[in-house]
């Protein structure tokens, strides 16, 4: 495997094939027709000029897959190139070789090609100055600093350029990879907060037409059993309706829809009203007792919390207290919004329900979710409901 990548990645790109061919054909062409760069020199022949030409030319194909090797072998082909009578192809390969080292090098070699490259510069222009004495001895530094600082230069301002747009590019992947995880985790706790809706609103309706169906066959009266089916008609048609409405949010949510009432703790008379109707039959009673001070409002998601908590505590009741008076207690104490509910606990004469306590740990996981505490037991002959849920108040003016 690591033989064949090898041969892969040495492989030269199409365009280095280009340039390499370009720039040999172009070196030549300015060697036929005499044009050198070093005209003063003839310590070799003529056609020695084309050996650093060819042999740089050569070392284009390797530009990207071996940049440390061109680079060795460039700056010694420029070097050679220095005795014989100079070919300017040559030196323009060179420069695209010290511009590929840095774009294509390792980084190490990347970050070290631009500071050595300028001080080399430099120390050719100092030198070159005190040896001559002469103000063209600086030209020497500026064709040396094109030759080599320039390209470097370049090669690192255009690999800077291509590191951000790939690390912006990596930190767009990142926050689009962790808004993804947050929506996924939106979508998860969206269905678990519908699966509480979904309990909270449809138990209360079965409950009570588990109840009255169950009275109904077992007291063989007509009038019962006229009643018992009035009332399962009353909550079947509720029930139906409320999971119909939260099915099509589930389905469709916003795309047109009407939108839908959020239960409020105004909503608790009628609440315990059909709780009475539902009830009747079992010998339980309902009363409201509403503490809170007028004109004040509670943030949203608390209000639904304490409403959906008497609503599945009324649920409760229904299924397993025994006859007697529950008692729902509502109340405004500083900073907090407290839920009490009491129902008669004991022998219960006539059917009951089926209870999985999914109920009590839906009404827990509202409390906590918001802060507030939340506990239920038994306490005597009363099991009791009690949830304090923290709640600044809110100017009517300003609610909504």
């Amino acid at each position: 495997m690591d033989g064949t990548v090898t041969a892969k990645n040495l492989r030269p790109h199409r365009d280095d094939v280009l340039l390499a061919v370009g720039s040999v054909l172009a070196g030549l062409t300015l060697w036929s027709l005499g044009v050198h760069s070093n005209t003063t020199r003839h310590l070799l022949p003529e056609w020695a000029a084309l050996v650093p030409l060819v042999v740089l030319g050569a070392m284009e194909l390797l530009r990207r897959t071996a940049p440390r090797v061109t680079l060795v072998v460039g700056t010694l082909g420029l070097v050679a190139d220095q005795f014989t009578v100079g070919n300017l192809g040559t030196v323009l390969i060179f420069t695209d070789l010290m511009y590929a080292a840095v774009v294509y090098g390792p980084p190490p070699m990347a970050r070290r090609l631009p500071v050595t490259t300028g001080l080399i510069t430099v120390a050719v222009t100092i030198v070159s100055v005190a040896w001559l004495r002469t103000p063209q001895a600086l030209l020497i530094g500026v064709l040396t600093g094109i030759v080599s600082f320039g390209p470097a230069l370049t090669g690192a301002t255009l690999r800077n350029h291509r590191e951000a747009a790939e690390a912006a590019r990596l930190r767009a992947e990142q926050t689009a990879l962790l808004a993804e995880m947050d929506r996924s985790q939106a979508v998860v706790a969206e269905r678990a907060r519908m699966a509480r809706e979904l309990h909270d609103m449809v138990a209360n309706h079965l409950s009570a037409i588990a109840i009255h169906s169950t009275a109904a066959l077992s007291i063989d009266q007509a009038g019962t059993s006229r009643e018992a089916l009035g009332v399962i008609r009353e909550n079947s048609v509720q029930g139906l309706a409320e999971m119909r409405r939260l099915i099509g949010l589930l389905r469709d949510a916003g795309a047109g829809q009407e939108a839908v009432a959020v239960p409020s703790l105004d909503g608790l008379e009628a609440l315990l009203e059909q709780a009475r109707t539902n009830g009747s039959g079992s010998g339980l009673d309902f009363v409201l007792h509403d503490g809170r001070p007028p004109g004040e409002r509670v943030p949203a998601p608390v209000e639904l919390a304490a409403y959906r908590i008497v609503q599945e505590s009324l649920t409760n009741a229904l299924k397993h207290a025994a006859p007697g008076t529950v008692r729902v207690r509502v109340a405004r104490p500083e900073g907090m919004l407290t839920v009490a509910v009491d129902s008669p606990y004991g022998d219960r004469p006539g059917p009951r329900a089926p209870g999985s306590g999914a109920g009590l740990i839906g009404m827990r996981e509202r409390t906590e979710l918001l802060g507030g505490a939340f506990t239920a037991g038994r306490s005597g002959t009363v099991w009791q409901v009690r949830a304090t849920l923290p709640a600044m108040p809110w100017p009517v003016d300003q609610a909504g």
